[in-house]
């Protein structure tokens, strides 16, 4: 009877020891990966650029809204930079009458600089690009950059990969940790897509629970033999 409450007592303070650990990872800041990406913005009505909650092939920009790319190395999410230039619907489609049916988006494309470039690429000499999209009514924000900043280039996710060619080659790939990363935005930022917020993951989180469950199910065992 001693042995197995001994034997209870190791596995309880086992799981006790695997929960620390796993409360600890939790409150520990993560280490940021560095991810090469176009990060895709919003402004509602000439309002300041806020990181967009969707992405740019779902998003309905509407008659008056400016919509903004960038492409840049971020450290996560609080960091990812914002188009240079601020969304000026009026100077960019000031010139722009409306039509029946259609609607005029402001189009921003920050190429970022050569620090941000992949390996063998350079951005274009003109680092920033600006137009007025006139589109049908119903059409997407990628319908938008589209009509201003063609050729896109796509993964087999659908993922932004290319913006008038550049770059070339790769799509949101990580980068080493010691790569230089743009300056953190003044607006708030969202979750890029595929991309956490820097907590730990849940592999971690249910590595840890299940440790945790076996733990449990040990200490049950042993009380019913004993």
């Amino acid at each position: 009877m001693r042995a197995t409450r001994r034997a209870g007592a190791r596995i309880a303070g086992a799981a006790a020891g695997a929960l620390l650990t796993l409360t600890a990872v939790a409150a520990a800041p993560a280490q940021a990966a560095g991810y090469r990406y176009w990060s895709f913005w919003e402004s509602d009505g000439g309002k300041p650029w806020a990181y967009a909650t969707q992405g740019p092939a779902t998003a309905r920009p509407a008659d008056g809204d400016a919509i903004g790319f960038r492409f840049a190395i971020s450290q996560g999410t609080s960091d990812t930079s914002q188009p240079a230039l601020a969304p000026d619907f009026a100077g960019i489609c000031g010139g722009v009458e409306k039509k029946d049916g259609s609607k005029r988006i402001a189009v921003v494309v920050d190429f970022g600089g050569p620090a941000d470039a992949p390996p063998g690429e350079h951005p274009p000499e003109k680092l920033i690009k600006v137009g007025c999209a006139e589109v049908r009514e119903d059409a997407t924000g990628a319908e938008a950059l589209a009509a201003v900043a063609k050729p896109l280039r796509y993964d087999s996710a659908a993922m932004l990969c290319g913006i008038a060619g550049y770059p070339a080659r790769g799509c949101g790939e990580q980068v080493a940790e010691n790569a230089p990363a743009s300056p953190a935005p003044t607006a708030p930022a969202a979750a890029a897509p595929g991309h956490g917020s820097g907590g730990p993951s849940f592999g971690v989180l249910a590595g840890g629970a299940a440790v945790l469950a076996l733990g449990g199910a040990a200490i049950w065992k042993a009380r019913r033999r004993g």
